[in-house]
């Protein structure tokens, strides 16, 4: 078996291994996105959450909110935009600004996420988690056998069937 250079290397490779699981568990995430046949990308999913929770915000506020660039934010935002997700228009009190809101589209996702997906999400990542205890490089290493053992699809509680 070949020597995972990752994970021995403690924290000399930090950022890579924390890439690693935040890939592993972006992919799972999207699992649940496409199961639930939404047509979005999991990392759309904190720019709709933002906006959900703080109503029309600029492109640089989100960008701040998510905490990504501001061409990042654009460019996730200029996918919204093209799946009717959002909307952007002058501000009132500044025509130079512009805020990015949920269209009806937007907010009908967001409140089936909220009572759908967004529940099993959180609930396959505490059962993933719940048993971390101890220093850091260990509970990495707890995350990513817990991963290796069973995604978060397969941890998630089952989906409810709906009448």
């Amino acid at each position: 078996m070949v020597e995972d250079i990752v994970r021995t290397s403690g924290l000399l490779t930090l950022g890579s291994r924390m890439r690693r699981i935040g890939e592993r568990l972006q992919a799972d995430t999207q699992q649940f996105i496409d199961e639930a046949g939404l047509g979005i990308q999991a990392g759309q999913y904190p720019f709709l959450a933002a906006i959900d929770g703080a109503g029309a915000l600029t492109i640089g506020e989100l960008a701040q909110s998510v905490g990504i660039t501001q061409p990042g934010a654009t460019r996730t935002v200029g996918q919204l935009l093209e799946l009717g997700l959002v909307d952007m228009q002058p501000a009132p009190d500044d025509q130079r600004r512009r805020l990015v809101s949920l269209t009806e589209k937007g907010k009908h996702l967001v409140d089936f996420s909220r009572a759908d997906v967004w529940p099993r999400i959180a609930g396959a990542v505490a059962d993933l988690c719940g048993s971390l205890d101890g220093p850091l490089l260990d509970q990495l290493a707890t995350i990513e056998d817990g991963l290796t053992a069973a995604s978060l699809i397969r941890r998630a509680p089952p989906k409810e069937k709906t009448p």
